[in-house]
């Protein structure tokens, strides 16, 4: 199943799937301040239930996860051909980390605490690359 393409009148949607509820506070705060739209989740599981798939644009996962890890779920999204660019974020990464998720896909993996900056950055390039728009 491929995400669908957003409408020329729908702001971009980002999900943001951390087990941090500050995290995803602070992420969500920081997309809202720069004209986008995003949605929280607080595990793979949550995501995975009721994420609007057609809707997003582009997602930012943590490694780390209670329950299914940020890896688990790329590997699940990539199996349903689910076609969404991924931003890992993790606090705990070493090159291994990165080269997996890098090697599985993944458009960027940022180190917490997130650089504002990198991480609207590589949105910005993932939201070009779906066709979304902020």
């Amino acid at each position: 199943m491929r995400a669908a393409p957003h409408s020329v009148s729908a702001p971009a949607l980002i999900a943001v799937v951390d087990d941090d509820a500050a995290v995803r506070q602070a992420v969500g705060n920081l997309l809202q301040s720069v004209g986008y739209d995003s949605v929280g989740y607080d595990s793979a599981e949550a995501f995975l239930a009721n994420a609007p798939l057609a809707r997003l644009g582009c997602a930012v996962f943590d490694i780390k996860l209670k329950g299914i890890s940020g890896f688990a779920l790329q590997e699940r999204l990539a199996l349903a051909a689910v076609a969404l660019p991924i931003i890992f974020v993790t606090g705990h990464a070493d090159l291994a980390m990165e080269q997996r998720a890098l090697g599985a896909g993944a458009i960027a993996f940022l180190r917490k605490p997130i650089d504002a900056d990198a991480l609207l950055g590589h949105i910005a390039h993932a939201l070009g690359q779906s066709g979304a728009r902020p």
